[in-house]
């Protein structure tokens, strides 16, 4: 008995233990394995719910160390997540995360770029309302300068038209007007691009936000500030100023104002110039967020509160580089005003450049008094990794609340977001986890960004599947491709075959004589880590020598996932998958891995 006894003491030990681990370590729940990005091209995710109820869905944007551009859908109707091959065989850059925009008719726009080296914005517009399952095919915005960091934004008052900002000309804040995707999703520079501040900086660095109705908010460096010292942070409102003619056309001639809505400049006749000087200081005083004299400014996000103020996540950096220190600034009315945070250690990746990546600001834009950190805490062994709190910011600038949101982590927690549009959905927050080493691909970098994205909170499940019904099938199969024969047939079913095209390298279904293609080629950016140098334009394809594809279909929809991701969606009805044969082996000589059939 006295034997019975201790062993079950020794397992509510143990099982105490365990309860007492699992309090004291968490990390979030994982919602990709693979996926990072960068913090000024925004919004990198968003939520999204009508009036009428038929949409309540997050979509969450992202890229992978093997150059996929990829997006997520928490669909909270469906209780359904999926994830989605937006793009492949892309610059392997965290720079290069899509950005969203829902349109009028409740479309959602999926725009990204490449990091500096190509003259052209990339798109892709979901064919049906709140739901990017089904894109579109992928359209370009050419451009006569370099690209990065896309913003788009609605505006009430310009309801035939959205606006893009990016670091485009002279690497400077660009801006344009667009109309909005046609019936063929195509777009067209009606007004710009225009560069709107010119600094005695190379670089400057901006965020954006916008009051949905005629006006947006810009705040932006001097420059970078691993070559600025000190670094100034600046504000400016950018007035559309719509007129609307007799004939219900809207015109803009926008113009740069100050917080107090002084004119500085017509965006359209020229550049307004920026410096760090004591002339500037006593000349344009309300463009002034921080002018410090001995720190380098950095800037993480911009919000406004209900009265209209904004409010600013910023960073402070000691001369040295290694000091960095969370702000809150706040206008109120008069002033800005600076809260100190906390203490946000150096830079939070192993490496020796880009001495000013903070681990990460984030402010609540339901909530602007609600911020988010990733700030270095001591775990048990004495190693700083970054971890997630929360701070609550009152009226009057003071810190009220402080919570640790993730504890006892292995691995860092960095660059937290909160999604836009989102009081009531049950994740919100999201940020990345892992071990970040630089922020593309390259000789001497060979690993990147190899994060996941993870959230605060529940999420729906993962599907592979919609509506189950007899007749419905799903094919799961992993193929060897070899290198000297990459293509041919490498599935056909009675209804269907599967191919690679030899001169698009783009997968494709060939249905009755009809091919519906991928939009996305069959290439990794693996070879990046042995070849690449920078930021120049080069591509190294890799070819797949695994390739594991998936086919669902639910008597509506076939479904292909390549990896797990959604490549294609074909709406076609009374498909069958019986005879189902691998490969055409003295065409392509396709080799099956491993394969497996199921009926419902």
């Amino acid at each position: 008995m006295k034997r019975y006894l201790f062993t079950l003491i020794t397992l509510l030990a143990i099982v105490t233990q365990d309860v007492k681990a699992q309090l004291q370590t968490y990390s979030g729940h994982q919602l990709t394995e693979e996926g990072a990005w960068c913090w000024f091209a925004d919004p990198r995710a968003i939520h999204y719910s009508n009036a009428e109820g038929t949409i309540n869905a997050s979509y969450i944007g992202y890229i992978d160390v093997h150059g996929n551009v990829k997006a997520m859908q928490m669909d909270y109707i469906t209780g359904c997540q999926s994830e989605v091959l937006v793009r492949s065989y892309f610059q392997p850059d965290d720079h290069n995360n899509p950005t969203f925009l829902v349109l009028p008719d409740e479309r959602v726009l999926v725009i990204y770029s490449r990091h500096t080296d190509e003259p052209a914005f990339y798109y892709r517009v979901s064919k049906y309302p709140g739901d990017i399952t089904i894109l579109g095919e992928e359209k370009c915005i050419k451009t006569n300068h370099n690209t990065t960091y896309p913003s788009p934004f609605l505006m009430s008052d310009d309801p035939e038209h959205f606006y893009l900002c990016w670091r485009g000309l002279g690497w400077h804040p660009t801006i344009a007007r667009l109309t909005l995707p046609d019936e063929n999703d195509d777009v067209e520079i009606k007004w710009g691009p225009y560069q709107m501040v010119q600094s005695t900086g190379a670089r400057p660095y901006a965020k954006y936000y916008s009051n949905g109705k005629d006006k947006l908010y810009m705040t932006y460096t001097t420059g970078h500030p691993d070559n600025e010292w000190p670094n100034w942070l600046y504000f400016n409102v950018i007035n559309l100023n719509p007129t609307k003619g007799a004939d219900g056309s809207v015109s803009v001639n926008p113009i740069l104002e100050d917080i107090k809505g002084n004119y500085l400049s017509t965006i359209a006749d020229g550049k307004f110039r920026v410096n760090k000087s004591d002339e500037y200081k006593l000349q344009y005083p309300y463009t002034l967020v921080d002018a410090p004299a001995g720190y380098r400014d950095w800037v993480w996000q911009i919000a406004c509160d209900e009265a209209g103020f904004p409010t600013i996540a910023m960073v402070r950096i000691d001369r040295t580089r290694q000091h960095h220190q969370y702000y809150y600034a706040k206008w109120t009315g008069d002033a800005w005003h600076l809260t100190d945070l906390a203490y946000g250690g150096g830079r939070f990746h192993p490496s020796n450049t880009e001495y000013c990546y903070s681990g990460g600001m984030a402010l609540d834009p339901e909530s602007p008094g609600t911020v988010y950190l990733s700030v270095p805490v001591k775990n048990a062994k004495g190693e700083s990794i970054y971890e997630i709190w929360r701070y609550l910011v009152a009226a009057n600038g003071q810190v009220v609340m402080k919570d640790q949101i993730t504890r006892g982590s292995a691995k860092n927690n960095v660059r937290p977001f909160v999604l836009p549009g989102s009081k009531d959905p049950p994740m919100r927050l999201m940020w990345m986890h892992g071990d970040y080493a630089y922020w593309i691909v390259k000789k001497g970098y060979p690993t990147g960004f190899p994060t996941a994205i993870h959230g605060h909170g529940t999420a729906p499940k993962a599907c592979m599947t919609d509506k189950q019904s007899k007749g419905n099938f799903t094919i799961d199969l992993e193929m060897l491709l070899p290198a000297n024969h990459y293509y041919g047939t490498l599935l056909t079913t009675q209804s269907f075959s599967y191919g690679l095209d030899k001169e698009t390298v783009k997968p494709y279904v060939e249905i009755a004589g009809k091919r519906y293609y991928s939009t996305n080629v069959l290439y990794t950016s693996d070879n990046w880590a042995a070849n690449c140098t920078g930021t120049h334009g080069d591509n190294w394809p890799t070819p797949h020598a695994t390739l594991h594809v998936t086919f669902t279909y639910d008597g509506h929809r076939l479904t292909v996932y390549r990896g797990g991701l959604i490549d294609q969606v074909i709406e076609i009805p009374k498909l069958k998958a019986s005879q189902v044969t691998i490969g055409d082996i003295p065409t392509s000589g396709v080799q099956l891995n491993s394969y497996s059939c199921r009926r419902w």
